[in-house]
């Protein structure tokens, strides 16, 4: 499978978001249906357009196959459940599952990484729920470790999104 990783196109916005919610539906097994509309209109919410936000798209033979948000330093990447960090975020990474195992998630974060790094940042972080196991392994194979003094918990439902941060 050839990836080819660029910036989103305004008119593609839709179509990411649908492909995001079909990508995190897999966890509705593991949380609570309280804490899957939560996350759902987190993912699917406006931030990703705030200014300064790369929106990027995974794209093989013609067709989007995964995408990623990298937010930037200091921003409000969680609507106010953490601190504004002083380094970029990756979030609401999602990959469709027909390209799954296919090196497009791993395509996608090498590509907010060398972002982040040309940019002059020295560090990235990102943060995912506990029960997203297959989503951690990837991170922590990228060089992820986890910062738990940035955890929060969004829902008081005893699911906790952890944080993560590598340097670069």
């Amino acid at each position: 499978m050839t990836i080819h990783i660029r910036k989103a196109r305004k008119e593609e916005v839709p179509l990411i978001r649908k492909q995001r919610v079909d990508a995190y539906r897999e966890h509705t097994i593991s949380i609570s249906a309280e804490h899957w509309q939560a996350l759902k209109k987190a993912i699917t919410s406006e931030a990703d357009q705030q200014p300064g936000v790369d929106l990027l798209v995974a794209e093989s033979e013609g067709k989007i196959v995964g995408s990623v948000a990298l937010f930037p330093a200091k921003t409000d990447a969680y609507e106010g459940f953490t601190d504004a960090l002083d380094y970029p975020e990756l979030r609401v990474l999602a990959v469709s599952s027909e390209a799954r195992g296919k090196g497009v998630g791993s395509a996608l974060i090498q590509a907010c990484i060398d972002l982040a790094k040309e940019r002059g940042s020295n560090a990235i972080g990102l943060h995912t729920g506990s029960f997203m196991g297959s989503a951690i392994a990837l991170y922590e194979k990228h060089g992820f470790e986890r910062l738990p003094e940035h955890d929060f918990e969004p829902a008081n439902d005893g699911v906790i999104v952890k944080a993560f941060k590598r340097s670069i």
